[in-house]
């Protein structure tokens, strides 16, 4: 994970292991370094909220699906890739405005990029995202993420998220494949 602010001129980053385990959400820093600040208040508090939505029961309110959003096919590319508009049913800042792109056959979500559908906090105007995705062992994963933000006084603030598999479902994960995937 990584962030920075250069309004402030702050910067941090940490590596954390994860784990998802009978629906429990761990996490355990493995290396940090750079901002106090930013590793505290920005970094370990996204993990810190992402440990509770899932601990909580809550991720079915970020889940693509069609109690969550609205879809509206748009056209394809020139390299076929089509792209679905997102528009989410409430205002959530799990929740994008914005666009899903499949790959041409439309079988597999590559990306999701728009902005957030409500700003998590006064601080914060537009959050721009996009996460990207591929497959990992038979499994459609996160593999990053970037989120630009408007921040009220701080100006703009970058967020980056690489998401690297130990194991999907139990099974252990060639590097290689994940690799040759994205």
């Amino acid at each position: 994970m990584h962030a920075k602010n250069e309004r402030f001129n702050q910067e941090g980053w940490i590596d954390a292991w994860t784990e998802l385990d009978g629906g429990a959400f761990k996490y355990q820093i493995a290396t940090e370094r750079g901002s106090e600040y930013i590793r505290n208040k920005v970094l370990r508090a996204l993990l810190t909220r992402e440990q509770e939505l899932v601990n909580n029961g809550e991720t079915g309110r970020a889940e693509i699906s069609h109690d969550n959003y609205s879809f509206q096919e748009a056209t394809a590319d020139s390299d076929g890739f089509r792209y679905v508009l997102l528009k989410p049913k409430r205002k959530d800042v799990l929740l994008v405005n914005g666009r899903m792109v499949l790959n041409p056959e439309g079988t597999a979500l590559l990306r999701v990029e728009g902005t957030l559908a409500k700003n998590p906090s006064f601080w914060t105007g537009t959050v721009n995202i996009v996460r990207e995705f591929a497959m990992v062992d038979g499994v459609r994963v996160p593999v990053a993420t970037a989120t630009v933000a408007k921040l009220k006084l701080a100006g703009e603030a970058q967020f980056d998220v690489r998401y690297e598999y130990q194991s999907v479902n139990g099974r252990q994960v060639d590097p290689a494949t994940l690799l040759a995937q994205r």
